[in-house]
C-alpha cells in the first residue's frame, strides 16, 4: 500500500510541477487570411473576444476594418491576478482518479490525459477560473477504499474516473454521499448511471448509436438517392447499421438501390441516378473494400462525369485520412463520429506546441488523441461548475464552447444522471476544406 501511495505522490508533484512550469512565450502572431474575422480568430486560438481585444487595442478603433495580411497579437498565457465571480463562491475542486503510471499503455494513455486536463486547468486561469487539482492513482490492481479516506477527495466538486469498471460501484457510492459530480470519461460498464444523479458518462456505446445513427443519416441526406453497396466482407459488423438505415428509409417512403462490388460495370452504373446527387454507403468499414469502391467510383464517373456523389461512412475511416485524404475530398466523404481533431487548426497546433515544452514529450498518435481528449473534458465541466456550482447539468447551449476535438452535451436519464449526446459528421468537401457538422 506504501508504494502504491509513493507512486501516487510521486505522480502527483511531478504532474504539479509540469502544470506550473508553463512556457515563456507570452504571445504569438496571426497573419489574417481572406475572410477572416475577429471572432473567428478568437475561437479558433480558444480565446474570448476580449482577449483578442485586449491584446490588440487597434480592433477597438472607431472605424477599424479587419484586412488581409494584418498581423494580430496571440496571447498564449497571462498572469493577471483578475477573477471572475464563481456560482461556487470559490476555487473548483478537482479531482482525477485513473491509473497514473508508466507500467502499460493504460497508464501511458491516462498521463497523457491528465496532462491535458492539467494545460486545460492553466487554461482557465486566462478567464478567471481558479482551479485547485488533485490525482491519484487508481490502477487497476489499485485499493479503491483506501483511497476514499482521503479527505482531499472527499471535498472536491468534480472527479474525473475511472478507468475500470469494477471501481464504478464504490466510486458511485461516495459521489453520492459527498455531492460530488463523477465524470466518467471512457468505455466502462457503468450501470449506476440509470440510478445516480451525479454521474456524467462521457463515452457513447457504438453498438448503441447504430440506430440513431442511421435516423441522422436518413434526415441529414433526405434529398439524395441512397445506394447500399455489399462488400461481401464476412467479418464486417456494419450490417446492423445499412439494416437499421434500410428500415429508416422505408419508414419514409425513399426509394434506394441495393448493388454490389462484385457486379459487373454496367450493372453497378444502373444503382445511380442522374436527375438528384447519390449517397452511397457500404456495410463494412475495412480499408480493402473502401479502396475497390473507390476504383468503382473512378471508372463510373470517367464513363458518367455529370453524375453527383458522395459517400456516407465510418468512424474506422479516420484512420485512414492521411492515406486516402484526396479521395476523401474527391467522393464528398461524410463520417459520423463523436470527436475530430483538425491537427492544422491553430488551437490545436498551440495545444500540441504546450504540450511538448510543458513535458518534454509529443503526443501519442492516437484517435482521438488523449492529450486534446482531457482538455476539453476539463474545460467542460470547469466552466460549466464555474457558471453554474453543483447544478450545472451539461446539456445543450449552457454556455459557448468552441471544442478541440470532442464536442459535449448532455441529456439526462430518467430517474439518474447524464449521458452525453453529443455527435458530429466530419465532412471532406469537394473543394479540399474539412467541415464537422455537429448533429
Amino acid at each position: 500500500m506504501a508504494e502504491k501511495l509513493r507512486i501516487m505522490v510521486i505522480i502527483f508533484i511531478i504532474s504539479t510541477f509540469s502544470f506550473l512550469t508553463l512556457s515563456a512565450q507570452t504571445t504569438l502572431e496571426h497573419k489574417v487570411k481572406k475572410k477572416e474575422t475577429i471572432f473567428g480568430i478568437a475561437r479558433d486560438y480558444g480565446l474570448t473576444l476580449q482577449q483578442l481585444i485586449d491584446a490588440n487595442p487597434k480592433l477597438n478603433t472607431p472605424g477599424y476594418q479587419l484586412q488581409k495580411d494584418d498581423v494580430l497579437k496571440i496571447p498564449l498565457s497571462t498572469n493577471s491576478s483578475v477573477k471572475s465571480a464563481s456560482a461556487l463562491g470559490r476555487t473548483i475542486r478537482l479531482g482525477v482518479m485513473l491509473p497514473l503510471h508508466n507500467i502499460n499503455g493504460d497508464g501511458h494513455r491516462m498521463v497523457e490525459y491528465y496532462r491535458g486536463v492539467l494545460m486545460a486547468c492553466d487554461s482557465m486561469k486566462k478567464e478567471g477560473i481558479s482551479v485547485d487539482v488533485r490525482a491519484w492513482n487508481l490502477a487497476e490492481n489499485g485499493n479503491v477504499t483506501e483511497l476514499l479516506k482521503d479527505k482531499d477527495a472527499q471535498n472536491r466538486d468534480i472527479i474525473i474516473g475511472p478507468l475500470y469498471s469494477k471501481f464504478m460501484e464504490p466510486l458511485s457510492n461516495f459521489v453520492k454521499k459527498h455531492n460530488i459530480m463523477l465524470v466518467v470519461p471512457f468505455s466502462i460498464r457503468a450501470p449506476q448511471l440509470s440510478t445516480n444523479k451525479n454521474i456524467f458518462q462521457i463515452y457513447q456505446n457504438p453498438e448503441s448509436m447504430t440506430d440513431v445513427t442511421a435516423r441522422r443519416c436518413a434526415e441529414w441526406f433526405r434529398d439524395y438517392h441512397p445506394i447500399i453497396v455489399d462488400c461481401h466482407d464476412s467479418t464486417s459488423t456494419k450490417g446492423a447499421f445499412t439494416t437499421a438505415l434500410r428500415r429508416q428509409l422505408e419508414q419514409h417512403d425513399v426509394l434506394y438501390n441495393v448493388t454490389s462490388l462484385s457486379t459487373a460495370e454496367d450493372n453497378f452504373a444502373k444503382a445511380f441516378v442522374a436527375n438528384m446527387p447519390n449517397l452511397v454507403i457500404l456495410n463494412t468499414a475495412r480499408s480493402p473494400e473502401l479502396l475497390r469502391t473507390f476504383t468503382r467510383l473512378k471508372n463510373l464517373l470517367a464513363r458518367r462525369p455529370n453524375l453527383e456523389i458522395a459517400l456516407f461512412g465510418y468512424t474506422e475511416w479516420l484512420m485512414y485520412m492521411n492515406q486516402q485524404k484526396d479521395n476523401f475530398h474527391r467522393f464528398n466523404v461524410y463520417i459520423p463520429s463523436y470527436f475530430y481533431t483538425n491537427m492544422q487548426s491553430p488551437l490545436a497546433i498551440r495545444l500540441e506546441r504546450r504540450y511538448e515544452t510543458n513535458f518534454g514529450q509529443i503526443m501519442q498518435q492516437a484517435l482521438p488523441r488523449f492529450a486534446l481528449t482531457g482538455f476539453d473534458h476539463a474545460v467542460f465541466f470547469l466552466r460549466g461548475v464555474h457558471k453554474y456550482g453543483k447544478t450545472f447539468d451539461g446539456m445543450s447551449g449552457r454556455f459557448g464552447y468552441q471544442p478541440v476535438q470532442t464536442p459535449l452535451w448532455f441529456e439526462r436519464i430518467a430517474g439518474g444522471g447524464y449521458q452525453n449526446r453529443a455527435y458530429m459528421f466530419v465532412h471532406y468537401k469537394p473543394d479540399g476544406t474539412i467541415e464537422a457538422i455537429n448533429y
